[in-house]
């Protein structure tokens, strides 16, 4: 049997592939294969581009694991299973008047796996996903389930709120969320020259601002989002000019199969970052015609988080599937090193073990913490395992 993630550039041949639809077959598929010596890696959509799933023993899915668990809506906390995917808890969030805080532009991810990898939105004040979790349960390789917070077990909290599954099956999340909320969206083009001297300020004035620049004619595709007691408008009309719950405004359809890299820099060095990526793809890879997305990300004190400690601008680059990819991202890759850039964890780079810990805070601590719980490495396959520290 193979196993594929989305984008079909990450395959393996696993031992076994379970589909879990209990707490309790997570238990006993963790233990049984601890005890053959096997690793455990969890799928959730299979939606990263990085070689994080990818193991010889049991891949378990936990698309069978969704729903939401509990709300308390005065408490503003929603308690979800892990393999809820992100477009599946909106609207059973929004019933319960409630809503995430932010989401991605792609809402196919399992929140598992999203929150596993600090996977973002955009917004200069708004943190990852990572940031607003309150609380994990996780089933170590004893089988045994452990809840922790910022109030239990919270060495093992700050460690495994961005875990890449490597301390355990992440079968519940508790979320921070917001009473829902509508936003209101507006999209225009416009020259990147034109663009640039203004992202600042349209980065500071409205909740959300982003924008894909487009190497093939130069222009820059901007869009903003800001709260409002308007109505919503139906239909939802995909991208443009949207009024609607931010569930249905926040995400698009991306249906087209692609590979990405993706670093986070400092916001202050962010766009002369971008424009030393936009040199460099015209001048020595012009055929490349995917776009460069650029977003901001709060600061926040998770650790591993690409946006650890400095309000930061994640800029993305893209590959279509069947294309050559790795010249054209190593490149990319040593620009964004010189900025101080960090990989997102669900994307294509490149770095060691001693290349990453140079990169990112708190890379011991949440190494020893992740050692002291898995010592045999259970929930690490030979991608982690090479890192280990």
């Amino acid at each position: 049997m193979t196993w594929s993630n989305w984008s079909e550039s990450e395959t393996c041949e696993p031992a076994e592939l379970h589909f879990a639809r209990s707490a309790e077959d997570v238990s006993a598929v963790v233990v049984e294969a601890a005890e053959r010596g096997q690793s455990v890696r969890v799928a959730g959509s299979g939606h990263s581009h990085y070689r994080l799933v990818p193991t010889d023993g049991v891949v378990l899915d936990l698309s069978g694991l969704t729903g939401i668990v509990h709300t308390d809506v005065d408490a503003h906390r929603a308690r979800v299973w892990g393999g809820t995917t992100i477009f599946a808890l909106g609207r059973p969030l929004h019933d319960a008047g409630l809503a995430l805080t932010n989401q991605g532009d792609i809402d196919r991810q399992a929140l598992a796996g999203a929150v596993g990898t600090g996977t973002h939105g955009t917004g200069q004040a708004l943190g990852n996903l990572s940031s607003m979790v309150a609380g994990l349960t996780i089933v170590g390789a004893d089988g045994e389930a452990t809840r922790c917070s910022a109030d239990e077990n919270t060495d093992l909290f700050r460690a495994a709120r961005l875990g890449l599954g490597a301390f355990g099956v992440v079968t519940e999340i508790e979320m921070s969320v917001k009473p829902a909320f509508r936003l209101k969206e507006r999209q225009w083009k416009a020259k990147y020259d034109e663009l640039r001297p203004s992202i600042d300020e349209l980065s500071g004035q409205h909740r959300h601002f982003e924008f894909f620049w487009f190497p093939l004619n130069d222009t820059a595709h901007p869009k903003c989002m800001d709260v409002t007691d308007e109505p919503a408008v139906y239909p939802v009309r995909g991208e443009g000019e949207r009024c609607n719950w931010s569930y249905e405004v926040l995400p698009n359809h991306r249906p087209h199969l692609h590979t990405e890299m993706e670093y986070s820099v400092p916001v202050e060095r962010s766009l002369d970052c971008l424009d030393e990526i936009r040199d460099l793809m015209r001048a020595d890879f012009p055929d490349v015609r995917w776009p460069v997305e650029y977003r901001r990300v709060a600061a926040d004190d998770v650790a591993m988080s690409q946006a650890h400690g400095r309000t930061s601008a994640t800029i993305s680059v893209h590959q279509g599937n069947g294309l050559p990819a790795e010249p054209f991202f190593r490149a990319c890759e040593a620009v964004f090193l010189r900025y101080e850039g960090r990989p997102h964890w669900g994307k294509v780079h490149y770095l060691d073990g001693a290349q990453l810990a140079a990169a990112t805070p708190g890379w011991d601590e949440w190494w020893a913490q992740r050692n002291a719980v898995d010592p045999a490495g259970v929930f690490l396959n030979d991608r982690l395992r090479s890192w280990r520290s």
